[in-house]
């Protein structure tokens, strides 16, 4: 895969974690989703960085931010069948799947 693509894929599941939490603080006032979803996406938009730079680690933290989002939310989507904590795991499982395959192409 692509570098270019692999920084663009990390830099939408950024976006998209960190908005995600906003925007649940937004609607129930919930703190640790803004926490939590900030955190993830800036994980998600430094390995994105680091992986435009060509420095160390890009790849590594974005898989990291993948495992962090997984862990939390595949367990309360297979409790609660809700629609955001099954979104949250098929992003997660998406970059799982983008960012394992990457890491493992590259040792």
């Amino acid at each position: 895969m692509l570098r270019q693509s692999l920084e663009n894929i990390a830099y939408v599941l950024g976006a998209l974690t960190a908005g995600g939490g906003t925007m649940g603080y937004v609607r129930t006032g919930s703190v640790p989703s803004v926490a939590a979803g900030v955190t993830v996406g800036l994980l998600y938009g430094i390995g994105g960085y680091r992986q435009q730079t060509r420095q160390p680690y890009g790849v590594e933290l974005a898989l990291l931010a993948s495992v962090i989002l997984g862990g939390s939310s595949i367990p309360r989507a297979i409790r609660l069948r809700k629609p955001v904590p099954t979104v949250l795991s098929l992003i997660s499982i998406f970059g799982l799947y983008t960012f394992g395959n990457a890491f493992r192409a590259a040792l």
